[in-house]
């Protein structure tokens, strides 16, 4: 399967209502100093995301060009896409300041429909997806430069108690000077688990954890960094890591299979890697897909080491994603 298929990979609807509540309806809603989008004149369409169009707008006001992410209060489905976007503003506010993360602007209403709107930072450039598709694989000095990018955004994530749950290249963008920025929270949660079981797990089918997989509702942090240690791979192989899999059991049985080669044979248990990879860089990627959960790396143990820290592993930031 070549890597532009994982476009189609298929998505799961986030269930776990609005943020910062778990549960509780709409009284344990944030309270929000809306905008109003009148403030915003409309240039055209970006895209869609995960509940809602995107296009591209400017502050009447400030002149600053941003994103809105248009969520309709009148389509099917209502109730959940503005249940989706309370939860989806409030991960973004709570991760206000953080690296390598798409940040929001404003929230904002339209009084005559109801319509919600996300108002976050443009980037104009493309996806990670796209940059992959384009040139193939990365050399390994500029995956590592992507994936320190990646690490430090998902460790600010982190810290904060959410979760994004759908990391992949398509949810990373890529601006000026190869500044990646982790995008789409739609599908984030700043809730505790236990979260609600099959068939209302959330996430991407080919980046999702081997606790997802086997479909526990208690798991934590670690389902976006094995997300990420698939990113990394990708970066480095250019394809993804599974292919040919269409199934959460197919898929399971893949990903034990690649835990016992990891453990008996190190990174050698991955296809397509390139030849002259680093030692350093190998741990990295295993210990990031490590199958047990409790021995994965965090993001931020992942900073620590030696790949990133070293004198000769050093490279000026933002990097050239």
């Amino acid at each position: 399967m070549a890597a532009a298929a994982v476009t189609t990979a298929r998505k799961r609807a986030a269930p776990d209502g609005p943020c910062p509540a778990a549960a509780g309806g709409d009284k344990k809603r944030p309270k929000y100093n809306f905008g109003s989008i009148y403030d915003y004149k409309k240039l055209g369409a970006l895209g869609e995301g995960t509940y809602g169009v995107v296009v591209r707008a400017r502050h009447r006001a400030t002149g600053e060009a941003v994103a809105v992410k248009w969520v309709r209060a009148t389509r099917g489905g209502d109730e959940d896409a503005l249940r989706a976007a309370f939860r989806e503003a409030g991960c973004l506010s709570a991760c206000r300041g953080a690296p390598s993360v798409l940040q929001i602007r404003d929230v904002a209403t339209d009084g005559a429909t109801g319509n919600l709107f996300l108002v976050t930072e443009l980037v104009e450039g493309p996806t990670l997806r796209d940059r992959l598709n384009l040139a193939g694989a990365f050399p390994e000095p500029r995956a590592r430069g992507a994936m320190r990018q990646l690490l430090r955004g998902a460790a600010a994530v982190h810290a904060t108690g959410t979760l994004h749950r759908d990391i992949k290249p398509e949810n990373v963008l890529v601006g000026p000077g190869g500044a990646l920025k982790i995008c789409d929270f739609g599908m984030a949660t700043p809730a505790r688990p236990p979260y609600p079981g099959d068939p209302c797990s959330v996430g991407t089918l080919w980046y999702l954890a081997p606790e997802q997989l086997r479909g526990s509702r208690w798991y934590g942090a670690a389902v976006d960094v094995w997300a990420l240690g698939c990113v990394m791979f990708e970066l480095l192989a250019g394809e993804p890591l599974f292919v040919d899999v269409e199934t959460d059991e197919d898929l399971l049985m893949e990903v034990l299979h690649l835990g016992h080669e990891i453990d008996s044979r190190g990174v050698a248990a991955f296809k397509g890697l390139p030849l002259d990879l680093s030692q350093a860089a190998g741990e990295v990627l295993c210990g990031l897909l490590c199958v047990d959960e409790d021995k994965r790396l965090t993001a931020a143990e992942a900073l620590k080491h030696r790949w990133f820290t070293e004198e000769d592993a050093q490279s000026p930031e933002p990097g050239d994603a």
